[in-house]
């Protein structure tokens, strides 16, 4: 059965899967902030439903998000290339390629950033439970999942972006 709706399910090579066509859900003055960030979804090529596969590529000075934790997601980080920072609430450690962290849902905030001169290429995977919500220690935002799987931003008092 060949249905043009079923995505074909061979292998690939990951970098020729197309960037994501918007780069950032984030609100304006938020996206800045990862304007150097190319993802890749590996997992969307395939249909796969249950979780998100990502090849993400942070250009020098970039950031993978906002810190953030979700309420009801589970994320993991490995490191193919480049040497990013991992920032959490317990401080900073630089990390390297072969490097790997997974963070609970309603853990440690968390992101990365790019300091370094060169790209960094990190593959991250995440599971797509839904009704999720996160949190942002550091910025005046929150985001809860709609009930198509996208984001609504708002200020932490409720008022939309």
């Amino acid at each position: 059965m060949n249905d043009p709706k079923t995505p074909k399910q061979r292998p690939v090579a990951a970098g020729d899967v197309p960037p994501r066509r918007k780069p950032s859900v984030y609100p304006a003055s938020f996206s800045e902030r990862v304007a150097g960030r190319e993802k890749r979804q590996l997992g969307e090529a395939f249909g796969l439903t249950n979780f998100g596969v990502n090849l993400t590529t942070l250009k020098p000075g970039a950031e993978s998000a906002l810190r953030h934790r979700h309420a009801k997601q589970d994320e993991f980080v490995y490191v193919l290339e480049g040497e990013p920072t991992l920032v959490t609430d317990g401080g900073e450690t630089v990390l390297g390629p072969g490097m790997c962290v997974g963070f609970p849902a309603a853990g440690e905030a968390h992101h990365l950033i790019n300091r370094s001169d060169s790209d960094v290429v990190l593959l991250e995977i995440g599971d797509r439970t839904a009704g999720d919500a996160a949190e942002f220690p550091d910025d005046d935002l929150k985001a809860v999942q709609t009930a198509s799987g996208g984001w609504k931003f708002t200020h932490k008092d409720g008022r939309d972006y």
